[in-house]
C-alpha cells in the first residue's frame, strides 16, 4: 500500500468503503454527510462526482478506531514499540526478551526501522505527484458549517523549513487548516494557512523573519494516510515527523526539491508558495463546537498546485466533539502514552477530555512522594507535577487542569472520566486546592477569555482519603429571582439556569453566593446541604444536565476561571482565593462568545433524501 488510492481499494475490498454515486455538492452538503458518517460509525465514503471539481473525495478515513487499526496494520505495532524504546531504553530492554517472544515479527524489524524509515529524495520524473499541474479554482471547494468564511482544507500536511537548520531533517510536518478563497484573498494566487500556539511552523517562521529570508512551505493533501496522521502526532524531541511517516507507513517518506520547496513525491495534491503577510482568515466551525471568527492569520502566496493522476481529495469535517479527530486523538493517546512517565516525572495519565473541547479540560493522576514519613492533606509534588504539565508541548494550552494523588484509590483513571470528578469531588478542599493562574495564554479557538490567545487557567490539585459523600438529590434551596430549574449533571454538581449574562460590570452571580450562604448556615446538620461541590449557572439547566458530554461541553468551553469562578463563602488569605461552600462556575454564553455550530436544515433535507430508499447512501446512513 503505498498510496492513497491503493488504501481505499483494499478498504474497499474489506467493506470497509462505500461510493457515493450521485453528485454531491461541497457547499455544506458534502460536510453534513461526513458528520453523520462519523457519528453513526459508518464505513468510509468515497464521493465520485463533487459539483465544481473534476476530482473525487474521500471521507472518514479514521472513522473508527478499527478501521484505523486496520490501515496500519502491519506496522503500528512497530511504531508503538519504537516509542517505547525512545521513551524508556532500559525498562524496554528489561522487557524484551518476553515481548519478543509475543511478537517476534515486530520485534525483529526494530532494529533497522529507524534506517529504513529516513526519508529518501528522488527525480522529480519519478515523483507521481508532479504529473500534473492545475490551478486552485479546480480543487473541491469543501466548505462545512453555514458561517465559514469560506472553503477550507481540512487534512492539510503543511512542511516547513527552519532557515538556520536547512536540510529535510530541519523541517516540521504540522496541520493547520487552510482557507482556499473568500475574505480578502487574491483568487487563485493566496490561501490563508492558520496555525495557532505552541505549533513548529511558527519557530521556523520567526526565524526566517528575524534573518531576512523568504519563508517558503509546500502544502500536502493526501498521499499515504500514515502521512496525515505524521503531521497531528506529538512526537518526542528528536523524532522526525518524516521518519515517523515512513514507520507508520511502511515505506520511506520519498520527497523533491524543486525551486527551494520540499515536496511530498506520493502527496495526492501539493500546493507550494511562500509566505508574504497576514490577512483575515475564517469564520471556521471549530473543533470546541463553536465558530472560530475572523483574525489576520499568514497568507501564502501560491506558485505552483501539482497533482498525481487519478488523484484523490481527503476531507473531514470538525465541530462539537466527537468527530473524526476524536479518533486521530485516540491513536496520539494509544502511541504516545508510554512517553508521559518520562516527560513528566511522577505523573502516571494525563488525557485531554474530548468532550469539553480538548484543550478547555486536562486530567491528571500524578504522585504524593516528597513526605512520604508526613501524613498531609495539601498537595506538594502534584503542583510541581502541574506547573510540569503546564510546560509540556500542546499541555500548555489547557484552560481547566485537574490532577489528583493517583496513590489515594490506584483504580482510579483518567480515562473514565466521570469517575475521576467523582474522585475529585470526594476529595477537594475549596479553601486550599484552587490555583489560579492569571493574564496568561489560551487556546487561539477558545472565545471564553479576555481576547485572542489570552485568558486564565485553574488547576485544581487533590490528594487525601474521601471528605464528603457526594449528594444525589437536590438540596432544598430557595433560588434568588433569575435562577430557576435546578438539576444534578453528576453527584454533587447542581447546574441551574441564570439570567441572561449583561457584562461583568453588572455581577449577579454573588447575591445568588450570598443567598445560598444564608441558606446553608441556617440549616448547617442538613446533609445536602454539605454534599454539593460545584454549582454551574447556565442558560439551560435541562440540556446541560442531560449528559455528561453536555456538562463538560458547556461547562469548561464557556467559562474564563480568572472571570468565571466564583465561591460560595469566599475570600482571600495571602493572596489565595477559596470558599468554604460550593464553587460557582458561571457558563452562560457571553456577547464576547463566538456562536455555536448549527446545522442548516435545508442541507439536513437533501442529506435525508440520499440516505433514504434509493439512494446510494440507504442502507449506510439513517435519516435524522
Amino acid at each position: 500500500m503505498n498510496s492513497l488510492k491503493t488504501c481505499l481499494e483494499d478498504l474497499e475490498q474489506a467493506g470497509h468503503l462505500v461510493r457515493v454515486r450521485e453528485e454531491v455538492s461541497p457547499d455544506l452538503e458534502i460536510a453534513e454527510i461526513q458528520r453523520r458518517a462519523y457519528a453513526q460509525k459508518a464505513p468510509a465514503i468515497l464521493f465520485e462526482r463533487v459539483a465544481g471539481t473534476e476530482f473525487p473525495c474521500v471521507s472518514n478515513l479514521f472513522g473508527t478506531k478499527q478501521r484505523t487499526a486496520y490501515i496500519f496494520r502491519r506496522t503500528l505495532d512497530l511504531v508503538s514499540l519504537a516509542v517505547r524504546l525512545k521513551a524508556d531504553p532500559g525498562a524496554f530492554l528489561k522487557n524484551l526478551p518476553r515481548g519478543f517472544l509475543q511478537n517476534p515479527r515486530s520485534y525483529g524489524r526494530l532494529p533497522f526501522a529507524g534506517l529504513t524509515s529516513l526519508p529518501q529524495r528522488i527525480s522529480p520524473r519519478r515523483a507521481p505527484v508532479m504529473a500534473h499541474q492545475t490551478s486552485l479554482d479546480q480543487l473541491p471547494m469543501i466548505k462545512s458549517w453555514p458561517m465559514d468564511g469560506g472553503p477550507f482544507i481540512t487534512l492539510p500536511q503543511i512542511l516547513s523549513q527552519d532557515c538556520r537548520r536547512p536540510g529535510i531533517m530541519g523541517t516540521n510536518l504540522g496541520m493547520y487548516r487552510v482557507q482556499l478563497s473568500g475574505n480578502q484573498y487574491e483568487p487563485n494566487h493566496e490561501v490563508g494557512i492558520h496555525y495557532q500556539l505552541h505549533r513548529g511552523i511558527g519557530i521556523h517562521h520567526s526565524h526566517a523573519i528575524e534573518d531576512g529570508k523568504p519563508f517558503r512551505v509546500s502544502l500536502f493533501v493526501g498521499g499515504h494516510p500514515a502521512h496525515t496522521v505524521a503531521a497531528v502526532m506529538p512526537l518526542p524531541e528528536g523524532l522526525s515527523e518524516l521518519i515517523f511517516a515512513g514507520m507508520l507507513g511502511g515505506r520511506r517518506f520519498r520527497y523533491v526539491q524543486d525551486g527551494g520547496h520540499i515536496i511530498s513525491a506520493d502527496a495526492d495534491f501539493c500546493i507550494v508558495g511562500t509566505i508574504i503577510g497576514t490577512k483575515p482568515e475564517g469564520p471556521f466551525g471549530d473543533h470546541l463546537g463553536y465558530y472560530s471568527l475572523q483574525h489576520d492569520f499568514p497568507v501564502l502566496k501560491v506558485e505552483r498546485v501539482y497533482h498525481r493522476p487519478g488523484a484523490i481529495w481527503p476531507f473531514t469535517v470538525v465541530g462539537r466533539p466527537p468527530q473524526e479527530d476524536t479518533t486521530f486523538g485516540e491513536l496520539i493517546h494509544e502511541i504516545t502514552g508510554p512517553m508521559v512517565p518520562v516527560s513528566l516525572p511522577g505523573v502516571k495519565e494525563l488525557h485531554a477530555v474530548d468532550a469539553a473541547g480538548v484543550h478547555p479540560l486536562l486530567l491528571a493522576i500524578g504522585s504524593e512522594r516528597y513526605t512520604p514519613y508526613q501524613k498531609s492533606s495539601r498537595p506538594q509534588e502534584l503542583l510541581t507535577q502541574a506547573h510540569g504539565i503546564l510546560g509540556f508541548n500542546q499541555c500548555s494550552l489547557a484552560k481547566y487542569l485537574f490532577i489528583v494523588n493517583g496513590h489515594d484509590a490506584p483504580r482510579v483513571t483518567t480515562h473514565d472520566v466521570p469517575g475521576f470528578f467523582t474522585h475529585l469531588l470526594e476529595r477537594v478542599d475549596l479553601t486550599n486546592d484552587l490555583h489560579f493562574h492569571t493574564h496568561t495564554t489560551m487556546d487561539t479557538l477558545d472565545y471564553s477569555g479576555e481576547s485572542i490567545n489570552r485568558g486564565s487557567k485553574l488547576v485544581i490539585a487533590v490528594q487525601g482519603p474521601t471528605r464528603r459523600t457526594l449528594g444525589r438529590t437536590l438540596p432544598p434551596w430557595n433560588l434568588p429571582a433569575g435562577f430557576k430549574n435546578p438539576r444534578l449533571a453528576h453527584p454533587g454538581v447542581l447546574v441551574l439556569e441564570g439570567p441572561a449574562f449583561q457584562s461583568y460590570g453588572t455581577e449577579d452571580i454573588d447575591p445568588l453566593c450570598r443567598e445560598l450562604w444564608g441558606q446553608i448556615n441556617r440549616d448547617p446538620s442538613e446533609s445536602s446541604n454539605q454534599n454539593i461541590v460545584l454549582i454551574v449557572v447556565c442558560d439551560d439547566s435541562a440540556f446541560c444536565a442531560q449528559s455528561f458530554a453536555n456538562f463538560v461541553w458547556v461547562t469548561f468551553t464557556r467559562s474564563n476561571p480568572s472571570h468565571d469562578c466564583h465561591g460560595v463563602a469566599s475570600s482571600v488569605t495571602f493572596k489565595h482565593w477559596g470558599c468554604k461552600g460550593p464553587l460557582v462556575i458561571d457558563a452562560r454564553l457571553k456577547p464576547h462568545h463566538a456562536p455555536p455550530l448549527v446545522e442548516d436544515p435545508t442541507v439536513t433535507r437533501r442529506v435525508d433524501r440520499l440516505c433514504a430508499k434509493g439512494g446510494s447512501l440507504h442502507g449506510v446512513l439513517q435519516c435524522l
